[in-house]
């Protein structure tokens, strides 16, 4: 297993979950306290020594956007699609994210050098997922609510895994970060960017040209991606949970603290992992060790625990095998 002693060439995507900004039951005035603690733990990881690249999740956000101009205008606004709703959220969280990191680098001393780059990430036209929609974006509602904003909307809700309904949409594959060089150039130049938010922006080509589709990729497997794009040391994925688990939220639920990559991939096929929760964490975290082979490394685990999870001290720790 790689060490956990980072060396000054070595890079680590951290992706950070739309959850870790606003939790269940939280509205947006929370997001400066989430986020500024978010900023704490990435600047330990800095102050380590970690060269960092940071992105994030937009579930919650993008879903709101969208809600409250339907709210709003009392009916779906054509103009206002997913693709736009998720440069919209890239703008507030990496705003948030820059300005919180920046703070915190310049009261511990350190240069602030935090720059967000907006990002459109290819997709597939023909991928499957457009079929079936499957990422949970937005609040949670309950059966009767969700009921009623479907009717009214033609929305697509389902039970959330941590209660509740929500909004579901398409979660194409990403296939390739459109501004992987521009992100390259600029950690070469010391910067700290935040990128892939929301998992990108999707967008389709034809005939040589890009254009936005209906959808919201998973920022783990888009960051799993940006993560192999970089041949980044290892990814981390941070979130609200301390550990990927078996039988998560039973009494006989078990964390798992050290995965081989074929390990994970058996538990993922047998179905522990559920889709709209950990599976695409598992999944990122496998995509990205079996593509760079030995001595690169994913971990999962509690956003409280950054720097721990990043050492290995914490959280599960995914390795080729």
């Amino acid at each position: 297993m790689a060490s956990a002693t980072p060396t000054p060439n070595d890079l680590y995507v951290i992706a950070l979950g739309g959850n870790a900004f606003m939790k269940k039951g939280e509205g947006v005035e929370a997001q400066w306290h989430n986020v500024e603690k978010a900023a704490r733990q990435l600047v330990d990881l800095i102050e380590q020594g970690y060269r960092i690249v940071v992105t994030h999740g937009n579930g919650p956000q993008v879903g709101l956007i969208v809600n409250w101009v339907h709210h709003y205008y009392g009916r779906p606004v054509e103009r206002l699609t997913l693709d736009i709703a998720g440069a919209m959220t890239q703008g507030w969280l990496g705003y948030m994210l820059q300005q919180a990191i920046g703070n915190e680098l310049e009261r511990r001393g350190m240069p602030r050098r935090v720059v967000t780059l907006v990002s459109q990430v290819l997709v597939d036209r023909n991928d499957p997922a457009f079929q079936n929609p499957t990422k949970y974006v937005g609040p949670y509602y309950s059966r009767e609510e969700a009921e009623r904003i479907a009717k009214e909307t033609g929305w697509v809700f389902k039970p959330d895994p941590r209660g509740g309904y929500r909004r579901v949409v398409p979660s194409p594959k990403p296939l390739r970060v459109v501004e992987i060089e521009a992100v390259k150039r600029l950690i070469e130049q010391g910067f700290i960017v935040i990128t892939v938010g929301g998992g990108g922006i999707p967008v389709v080509s034809s005939d040589g040209r890009l254009r936005g589709v209906e959808a919201v990729i998973d920022k783990d497997l888009a960051s799993s991606l940006l993560a192999q794009s970089l041949r980044a040391r290892a990814l981390i994925i941070l979130t609200d949970v301390d550990y990927v688990y078996l039988n998560y939220g039973k009494p006989n639920q078990q964390p798992l603290k050290l995965l081989k990559a074929s390990e994970a991939r058996r538990l993922l096929e047998e179905g522990h992992f559920p889709p709209g929760s950990m599976g695409p964490k598992v999944q990122a975290a496998i995509e990205f060790v079996e593509a760079m082979g030995e001595g690169y490394f994913a971990a999962i685990g509690s956003l409280d625990n950054a720097l721990a999870v990043a050492r290995g001290e914490k959280g599960t720790r995914i390795v080729p095998g």
